[in-house]
């Protein structure tokens, strides 16, 4: 078992400009931005304050110092005590207001990002691996809040410091001053080299651990199939390959911030030694005081920080840029939107006519295709006639892969026919809003899924507004009755995917969901796959009271399943093929007849007449 191969995004080689990105950001910063932007006001206050306290020591060196004046000395202490104090708690003041306003800039994202999720139609996840989507509404939301608490601020913050600084550099020595700005130039232009550089690593890094989180994921949920076949070792070697190629990544981001960061320290400190070494010579010739010698180098000394972490704060905008390009990745995904249905043209129909044609489920000339699947490849489904009449139950078969399911998930619009249109008792699908849609059909699933919640719960999903009553009958018919068994009955909780449950007993519960809420339209993907022989007869006899009060599309693989239908409809090549009685398709189709006895269609056809003729009679192993 090899490592899974995870496809990389293709933005992550893209340009783009991480400014553009993160101004993306401000529809969601613009509920605070009075708080924030007070924040950053006391910011720039307090860093502009720590650039008084070298004026204060040029006046305690040019005056009390050099007079011997020990009070004089005393206040100078005093005020650089005050300024310290000052300047502490103006930064504490900055954290306190930014921390509730940008935890509910998160909060916000993160929201969005979910509720856009449950929007997107299912051809999207079947695309995403949900590591990915993951790593998005967790590390990189995080990056973001971290973003606007600190580099954002201090970007700002240290520009202005700077700037001041540099003012009062030239002020105090204009010509040791452009010792120091000598560096600013190819500081610059390395920056610029860094962060294109650094922006496609941040970019690479992150999507590598959408991959990791996928395999993680995906080893958790699948660990009872691990243990099974004895496959930790393989899935072992899998995560570590993944996680050695993002190891690989994260040092190479460390490469490019040790070297820019070592650039940006080396140049300006080369420059300050050589600004000394020229003040100390104009000190000793008398061209400057002392006093002003120690303000300008306390200045200089001050200007180190905020000069430094320059590529520290790069980097980390460029990852936050990086986060907020992976964010709206997801959120510029459009969403399904309910399109009016087709006019119908033509005379109309007798009123009585035409309300027998149309009542109940309709499929017309519906085809499908996944929107991945390749140009040549041939549609899914294709020119579907089929007509489930009001309170009918229509079983479907057919062989693997001849689009069954497929078909299935059309009705709830869980995928958009590509042609054709679906219609509830004589009203096209694609008119309704999804909301609607969904109040008149339910749906359960070959593969039940369950949430972390109770049963109770689980259950109540099926339709809004249900009642402890409620769900306790839809439990009744899908002869779920072991659910009083568990320790709190209805209201244990199943925990994650259900797993605690067996097969079957994840199957009624599903069941339990569809028929909770007493739709006019059911839809079910071969619902009792997963249940024994004496559980299926006393769910198949509930199910009949449920199917005569509602119209169903039932999905069966089995038999039994077929017998719950009053009529059948065989799918084969993503067409119906055939449409009738069980009895009737037993003698008319052979590939039915196949499909119903388990025999191969090699068996079939080489049958001798005699087993054909039991066939046709209706001899079937039924």
């Amino acid at each position: 078992m090899t490592a899974p191969a995870l496809e990389e995004s293709p933005p992550s080689t893209a340009r783009r400009s991480p400014v553009r990105s993160l101004l993306r950001l401000w529809p969601y910063v613009r509920p605070v931005r009075p708080r924030f932007f007070t924040a950053a006001f006391v910011a720039v206050v307090a860093s502009c304050m720590g650039l008084v306290i070298p004026l204060v020591l040029k006046w305690m060196v040019d005056g009390p110092i050099a007079d011997g004046d020990p009070g004089g000395v005393w206040l100078g202490g005093g005020l650089l005590l005050l300024l310290g104090v000052l300047e502490a708690g103006l930064f504490g003041l900055r954290r306190w207001l930014v921390a509730r306003p940008l935890a509910g800039v998160e909060a916000a994202l993160r929201a969005d990002l979910y509720r856009h999720l449950q929007r997107l139609p299912v051809s999207f996840h079947d695309r995403w691996p949900s590591g990915q989507l993951l790593s998005r509404a967790t590390t990189d939301l995080q990056l973001l809040r971290l973003f606007l608490a600190f580099p954002l601020t201090f970007l700002l913050v240290n520009g202005t410091t700077i700037l001041v600084g540099c003012g009062i550099l030239l002020n105090q020595a204009w010509n040791l001053g452009l010792v120091l700005l000598a560096p600013v130039l190819p500081l610059i232009v390395l920056c610029s080299m860094f962060e294109s550089r650094y922006s496609l690593a941040a970019r690479a890094a992150q999507d590598q651990i959408g991959d990791l989180t996928t395999v993680i994921e995906e080893g958790v949920l699948g660990i009872r199939i691990i243990k099974g076949f004895g496959r930790h070792r393989s899935q072992a070697r899998a995560f570590a390959t993944l996680s050695e190629r993002l190891r690989g990544t994260e040092l190479h981001k460390a490469r490019l911030l040790a070297m820019i960061w070592a650039l940006i320290m080396t140049l300006p400190e080369l420059a300050l030694g050589t600004a000394l070494v020229l003040g100390t010579l104009q000190v000793a010739d008398g061209g400057l005081s002392a006093g002003t010698l120690v303000a300008f180098l306390a200045t200089a000394l001050a200007l180190r920080w905020p000069v430094e972490s320059i590529g520290f704060l790069i980097a980390m905008s460029n990852e936050a840029a990086t986060a907020a390009d992976r964010f709206f990745e997801v959120m510029d995904e459009k969403v399904a939107v309910d399109r009016p249905a087709p006019r119908s043209s033509g005379r109309p129909a007798p009123a009585s006519r035409a309300a027998d044609a149309e009542a109940g489920l309709r499929f017309e000339n519906v085809g499908f295709r996944y929107p991945d699947a390749p140009p040549d490849a041939p549609p899914t489904l294709h020119g579907v006639d089929l007509h489930i009449r009001s309170g009918e139950t229509m079983a479907l078969v057919g062989a693997t892969g001849s689009g069954k399911t497929t078909l299935t998930a059309l009705v709830p619009r869980l995928y958009e026919a590509t042609s054709g249109r679906i219609t509830l008792d004589g009203e096209d699908t694609a008119g309704m809003s999804r909301s609607e849609l969904r109040t008149l059909l339910a749906v359960a699933f070959e593969e039940p899924t369950l949430f972390s919640a109770t049963v109770a719960e689980n259950v109540a999903m099926g339709a809004t507004g249900m009642s402890e009553e409620d769900v306790l009958r839809a439990l009744r018919i899908a002869q779920a009755d072991f659910v009083h068994d568990l320790p709190q009955g209805p209201h244990t909780q199943v925990g994650e995917q259900g797993l605690s449950l067996s097969g079957g007993q994840r199957q009624r519960l599903a069941l339990a969901r569809a028929v909770v809420g007493r739709p006019r339209f059911l839809v079910l993907d071969d619902p009792l796959s997963a249940l024994d022989v004496h559980t299926e007869a006393l769910v198949e006899a509930a199910l009949r009271r449920v199917l005569a009060s509602t119209t169903a599309l039932v999905v069966a693989h089995r038999p039994s399943t077929v017998l719950l239908a009053d009529r059948v409809a065989l799918l084969s090549g993503g067409r119906v093929t055939a449409v009738g009685t069980h009895h009737e398709l037993l003698h008319g189709s052979s590939e039915y007849r196949v499909l119903m006895s388990g025999e191969s269609a090699e068996a079939e056809a080489s049958a001798p007449p005699e087993t054909s003729d039991t066939a046709s009679r209706g001899g079937s192993p039924l």
